[in-house]
């Protein structure tokens, strides 16, 4: 048993340890940024990623004076992607940018018909018409290499080789990078692909799109064929799939346009 000293000293040094963590974070917040706009950002993932697909674009939107939130997708379904988007909408104080990568362009379509979204930014993205699936999307394109690759599980979810993850996913990141995306990627069901959705955002709601030259995973024509149907301000980048990984500066400015359209 601990005598009555050795409690003491005890005590005191969880006392010390509290006593310096309550000052660190009390550090931490004063330092963290400050929102200065009133307009924030919702991201939306894809298939084959979570929420941390978009670490290196979001320091640089907070450096900005930008709220963010990255939404985490189960990717079970449209419909539960969707909610999951609804749900960060709906906690914002004030008016939201929406963003969507590949798969997330789905999502970000459907949500997007909430009063609170002021614009659309599709990165590398599915943009549906209302009543389409995201097979219809690009029924009248090929197959791209990676979509070529996909391996499913016992029970219908759909992932990617660590082989393709490199070079028809994110071949302009490094070998390492790569490894991390593959081994933390999120399998998507299949079923999720003939989900429809039942309306189009886009069509009431101004939007912006990223068009990635060297992508392997949605043909660059068809990105151009969706932006051009929505009526997008277009920027295009001679990237892979993941923008956001391999040049996120140029893809925190779109963001960043959107959101000061959105304040003007």
């Amino acid at each position: 048993m601990l005598n009555r000293t050795t409690l003491a000293k005890a005590v005191a040094a969880i006392t010390l340890v509290a006593s310096a963590g309550a000052y660190a974070g009390q550090d931490q917040t004063s330092t963290a940024p400050i929102p200065t706009h009133t307009t924030s950002v919702v991201l939306v993932h894809g298939a084959f990623a979570d929420g941390s697909d978009w670490a290196k674009v979001i320091p640089l939107l907070q450096a900005k004076g930008i709220k963010v939130r990255s939404v985490q997708n189960s990717l079970d379904s449209l419909a539960g992607d969707v909610a999951a988007a609804k749900r960060a909408i709906n906690d914002q104080p004030g008016k939201v940018v929406l963003v969507g990568h590949s798969w997330g362009g789905m999502v970000i379509t459907e949500a997007g018909v909430n009063d609170k979204v002021a614009g659309l930014v599709y990165v590398a993205a599915f943009a549906p018409e209302a009543g389409q699936n995201a097979l219809e999307v690009g029924k009248d394109f090929p197959p791209s290499p990676g979509i070529q690759k996909l391996a499913p599980d016992s029970e219908g979810y759909l992932y990617l080789p660590a082989e393709a993850v490199a070079t028809d996913f994110a071949q302009d990141v490094s070998a390492k990078q790569a490894a991390v995306m593959a081994a933390t990627q999120g399998p998507i069901n299949s079923k999720a692909f003939g989900d429809k959705t039942t309306v189009a955002a886009w069509s009431s709601k101004p939007s912006w799109y990223i068009v990635s030259e060297k992508d392997r995973m949605i043909a660059p024509d068809l990105e151009r064929a969706l932006a051009k149907k929505i009526g997008a301000k277009v920027t295009t980048l001679p990237t892979s799939h993941v923008p956001q990984q391999s040049r996120p500066a140029d893809v925190a400015k779109v963001i960043i346009a959107a959101v000061e359209a959105s304040e003007k």
